[in-house]
């Protein structure tokens, strides 16, 4: 537990994950500006401990969590880390990062009290782990949300089989295969936040959840005082694209998907297409089957396949290739391991999806 005043967002403290109650509330800023927060196994550990502190903690009523500064509140998690840890074959860390980061996922989930998100910001994969399982997501005018793991040779995890197949229509294929970047209004209209606000007043949000009285149910109370601040966001981009994305993200195969984006001359069809030529085609094959099985599994089952995934597409070449282009020499060149989708093995796309030897399976 910090002494450091965390309301601010613009705290002195340099540990990584600050805590505070604040009357009724336990308060978490993610404390990583400069890496726009991040989310390293550290801090997966901090959130952890802490969420099981206050769970039985009859003073706590309800949980906030927010990024530090002004540009993210989490903006994944820590891909350099696990690069370098891939690049020494520390396999430990990489069962031990999405081991514990997925039960942190789950255990948000199932959290009893009310979990409110402010993603005020950049929230991308990790971030978007720690935020779309709680109960409440509050989007503002900065929120900048994507799954763009495809783009760097992995897939949407952290509960993505769960949450994608989830929105409307086949809003969680595009998504997840494009790696589109969503603001505010697209969000709401997805279902991925709950509730809209301004920048501005999430200070007073904040206010409000503290100098609420919590005698009757904490999460209607919750409920209650987030309406009251919600504000119109404007209209959603992908309401107007909803026709588009039904028909061209319907498809049986993601060979069928392309097949029917290259025929279409629509403009969207056209930025849909530059956007998947630059994503991994082993990466695609594998989400496009993760999102499509996710469709009738649990959240706990979910998360036991993306372990699965995760622990192998660790040890594949496109993986390694994707961070090298994007986060260490940024030539944004990947060379991955196949030239097309047509090149991808089915067979080799279900070995990715088999159980793990007993000892090593996640088991939620």
């Amino acid at each position: 537990m910090t002494s450091d005043k965390i309301n601010d967002r613009n705290p002195t403290s340099e540990a990584p994950v600050l805590f505070e109650q604040d009357g009724p509330v336990g308060h978490i800023l993610l404390n990583r500006p400069r890496a726009l927060n991040a989310l390293d196994l550290d801090m997966v550990d901090l959130m952890a401990a802490q969420l099981k502190s206050w769970e039985s903690d009859p003073a706590i009523k309800v949980i906030v969590v927010e990024g530090a500064g002004d540009k993210a509140f989490c903006a994944g998690g820590d891909i350099r880390g696990l690069y370098d840890a891939r690049a020494v074959d520390d396999e430990d860390m990489l069962d031990a990062f999405y081991r514990r980061e997925y039960h942190l996922n789950h255990y948000i989930a199932n959290y009893p009290k009310p979990y409110v998100a402010i993603m005020d910001g950049i929230t991308m994969g990790g971030g978007v782990g720690v935020s779309i399982h709680g109960r409440f997501r509050v989007a503002t005018e900065r929120t900048l949300f994507a799954m763009p793991e495809t783009g760097i040779g992995f897939f949407p995890d952290v509960g993505g089989g769960y949450f994608l197949p989830r929105c409307p229509g086949d809003i969680g294929m595009y998504l997840g295969l494009t790696g589109a970047r969503l603001k505010a209004a697209d969000c709401l209209y997805a279902g991925l936040a709950t509730h809209g606000t301004t920048s501005e007043q999430v200070a007073a949000v904040k206010s409000a959840l503290v100098s609420a009285g919590y005698a009757s149910d904490a999460f209607d109370m919750v409920a209650e005082i987030l309406a009251r601040f919600n504000t119109n966001m404007g209209e959603a981009g992908l309401a107007a694209d909803r026709d588009h994305i039904d028909r061209l993200f319907s498809g049986e195969t993601v060979a069928a998907i392309l097949d029917g984006i290259e025929q279409d001359d629509s403009a969207f069809a056209q930025n849909c297409l530059r956007m998947l030529s630059t994503k991994s085609p082993t990466a695609l094959c594998v989400s496009f089957e993760q999102i499509r099985l996710g469709r009738d599994m649990t959240l706990a089952d979910v998360l036991n396949m993306e372990f699965r995934l995760s622990q192998r597409m660790v040890c594949k070449p496109d993986l390694f290739e994707g961070v090298r282009a994007v986060i260490i020499d940024k030539d944004h060149a990947p060379k991955w391991q196949f030239g097309d989708v047509g090149q991808v093995d089915p067979r080799e796309v279900a070995e990715y999806f088999e159980l793990l030897p007993t000892a090593r399976e996640l088991n939620l």
